[in-house]
């Protein structure tokens, strides 16, 4: 992808993959990731952030060419993951008189990736709120640690108002995709940062008083209008509130009769005024897909067959990803199978006992095979109870 201007000297070099089969080795991202890198050239010139090993070459082209026969004065780190720091010991041996700018925590932890020439003498340490002029730009740094790792810091150049802001903000997709950001951004928040929400919310207080006009994440589009709606999608969704009135039901059906009763409800549900149902198969459907709509909606139905005396793995994955991900402020309702001895419910009940502020409805469905009249009126029970 060629080098673009977002402005007379700020540049965009990042680049497009879309040959990437899963994006850290477990979310599938169908129409690929952009990893995004940017310049701006100045009295100084400065980078900020390198990109992906898988797009090295593409990377170092647009650098060159945006350079135009320049030099970059400084490299800013703002997340040391390899998809955007796997350049930083190439660019520091092409270029050494180039200075490495970072946090306390970015040089503890960049000597476990590279071997940087020099790097006593060329690291530029920044704290809270520390600026670098760079002749008309002024770059203002803001940590963001667990955001979502302990190194992550945001910049802000003050001249244009544009906030580099990491990993925050970002969304599958390549930049040439043409989809609605909301949902590729929110599956992305949830499985990526979604259980920093705490951490999250002391960075947007730190960048409410900022006046922002572009937001530059490390991955996805550059958002330069409405940016209210972006803020706020992050402000719902790190504060753990639900984004809609709807029900997921998730199941994990070993041969099928759990599925049908997930259906079953479904239709019940619906036919009893449920703004929204959304079904999820944890056993075919994506997972990061599941964990998004988990925290999308306010409610949630679990279908589960009992499996080893526990619950079918699909189940225990999924509540494994929920629990891990901070989910909270909801309304559950159960639903269990089991020919001989059903435990599947009190292993999801012992699950998200576990977690903060969770309603579980009275009502529990046991289903002994498949359902018969007793345990259909016992979904009719459950369907009133999840819509108090």
């Amino acid at each position: 992808m060629k080098n673009t201007n977002l402005s007379p000297n700020i540049y965009y070099i990042g680049a497009n993959d879309k040959t990437i089969d899963l994006f850290e080795s477990q979310y599938i991202v169908p129409n690929g990731i952009s990893y995004n890198s940017y310049l701006i050239k100045d009295d100084k010139n400065v980078i900020l952030d390198t990109i992906d090993k898988r797009k090295t070459d593409e990377w170092v082209s647009n650098l060159e060419n945006a350079l135009a026969g320049e030099k970059p004065d400084y490299l800013v780190i703002s997340h040391l993951e390899p998809d955007h720091a796997y350049n930083i010991e190439l660019l520091a041996k092409t270029y050494p008189q180039m200075k490495l700018i970072g946090n306390d925590k970015t040089f503890a932890f960049l000597p476990q990736f590279f071997e940087i020439p020099n790097l006593e003498e060329r690291k530029i340490i920044v704290k809270e709120g520390d600026e670098l002029n760079l002749g008309t730009h002024t770059l203002q740094f803001f940590m963001a640690p667990m955001v979502h790792w302990p190194e992550v810091m945001v910049t802000y150049e003050k001249t244009e108002k544009i906030l580099f802001s990491a990993d925050g903000f970002g969304k599958f997709g390549t930049l040439d995709t043409e989809e609605d950001w909301t949902c590729e951004a929110r599956r992305y928040y949830f499985n990526i940062v979604g259980k920093y929400g705490m951490q999250v919310q002391a960075l947007l207080k730190k960048l409410a008083g900022l006046e922002v006009q572009m937001i530059c994440p490390l991955h996805g589009p550059i958002l330069k209008e409405n940016l209210e709606f972006y803020i706020e999608k992050y402000n719902i969704w790190s504060s753990y509130q639900a984004e809609d009135d709807g029900v997921l039901i998730a199941y994990a059906s070993i041969h099928g009769n759990t599925a049908d009763a997930a259906h079953e409800l479904a239709q019940i549900l619906e036919q009893k005024g449920a703004k929204k149902v959304v079904l999820t198969d944890l056993a075919r459907d994506d997972i990061a897909e599941a964990i998004e709509d988990a925290f999308r909606y306010d409610k949630m139905i679990l279908a589960a067959s009992t499996y080893d005396a526990s619950v079918f793995p699909p189940m225990a994955q999924f509540l494994h990803h929920l629990a891990d991900k901070n989910y909270q402020k909801r309304k559950v309702g159960m639903i269990e199978n089991g020919t001989w001895a059903p435990m599947a419910g009190k292993y999801m009940k012992d699950r998200l006992e576990s977690m903060k502020n969770i309603t579980i409805c009275e009502t529990q469905v046991t289903i002994r095979s498949r359902l018969n009249e007793p345990s259909r009126a016992k979904l009719e029970e459950l369907a009133e109870d999840i819509l108090k």
